[in-house]
């Protein structure tokens, strides 16, 4: 099975894009459209923007679909996936591109849930933190035994778990997972408590703009972030997607699970290298690349 895959907010970077834009007429038409559906240059921002221009969640978050989504369509031909998934934002990528939604309403969502997300973010102080070195287990034990919000965010590999929250909570979390054994608790530089009970404000938000977008049969199955099970219906995929905000993003299950399907082959769609790379620290033998036009 050859999978394609998305990947989330964090892989932006100045002058992504370009050479899409450069040297292909179907970019330059949908970096067009997408200026259209933002209200803004996206493009100037992307191909010029300084690096914390690039970090605000408003532009980060169309940015990484607009690459990602754009490159996916310029492939053609060569797109040829027998199933796709997105990390957290990427999941709205790997929509668009296994076509259970089109480039517009995808693109319209991602740009609703950035301000929504940005909104909650400004509610209460809050954070994530990367905890690297045990087991996940350990993490969601330790996390459940603290008064406050403190829940494990991001399954990003064995031995790599994300854990999202309110500040305090956290650096409480941080501090008892390293006496339980934790290589490293690092907190990250991000705008809020992703994928926690503190972005229900965002959640309720755009679950009503979910419900008045048409979802498409897809062209192939998703690995969604809320199940890490394969799925077509799109009925089923709208509502994991709504869950999606508030839940874990349970990549590592998501890895598992296609190669107990049959994996064989990844594709990194978008900006970095990030995929990949957790892909490899599963099976060394996988045979991953980026998507190239």
């Amino acid at each position: 099975m050859k999978a394609y895959v998305f990947p989330g907010q964090g892989a932006q970077f100045t002058g992504m894009g370009k050479e899409l834009y450069d040297s292909s007429d179907l970019a330059k038409q949908l970096f067009s459209k997408a200026n259209e559906i933002l209200g803004f240059d996206i493009q100037k921002v992307m191909f010029e923007g300084s690096e914390e221009e690039l970090k605000q969640t408003n532009v980060t978050q169309p940015a990484i679909f607009i690459h990602s989504t754009i490159l996916a369509a310029c492939l053609g031909n060569d797109f040829k996936p027998e199933s796709v998934a997105g990390h957290s934002l990427g999941e709205f990528s790997a929509l668009v591109a296994n076509k259970t939604l089109s480039f517009e309403d995808g693109l319209s969502l991602v740009h609703k849930r950035a301000l929504a997300m940005q909104k909650a973010c400004e509610l209460a102080p809050s954070t994530m933190a990367a905890i690297l070195g045990l087991e996940d287990h350990v993490v969601e034990e330790v996390c459940a035994g603290i008064s406050g919000v403190v829940v494990p965010a991001n399954y990003n590999c064995p031995g790599q778990l994300v854990i999202s929250g309110s500040v305090e909570a956290v650096e409480l979390a941080c501090a008892k997972l390293l006496e339980a054994g934790a290589k490293r608790a690092l907190i990250l530089q991000v705008g809020g408590a992703f994928h926690s009970p503190l972005m229900e404000p965002a959640r309720e938000q755009l679950a009503a703009a979910i419900e008045a977008t048409i979802f498409n049969t897809p062209m192939c199955p998703i690995y969604q972030n809320v199940s890490a099970e394969a799925v077509s219906d799109p009925e089923l995929i709208k509502e994991n997607l709504i869950l999606q905000l508030t839940a874990p993003v349970k990549w590592t299950q998501i890895m598992n699970n296609m190669m107990r399907d049959g994996l064989t082959e990844v594709v990194e769609v978008g900006p970095g290298k990030v995929l990949q790379g957790l892909f490899k620290k599963i099976d060394r033998e996988l045979t991953v690349s980026s998507a190239i036009v």
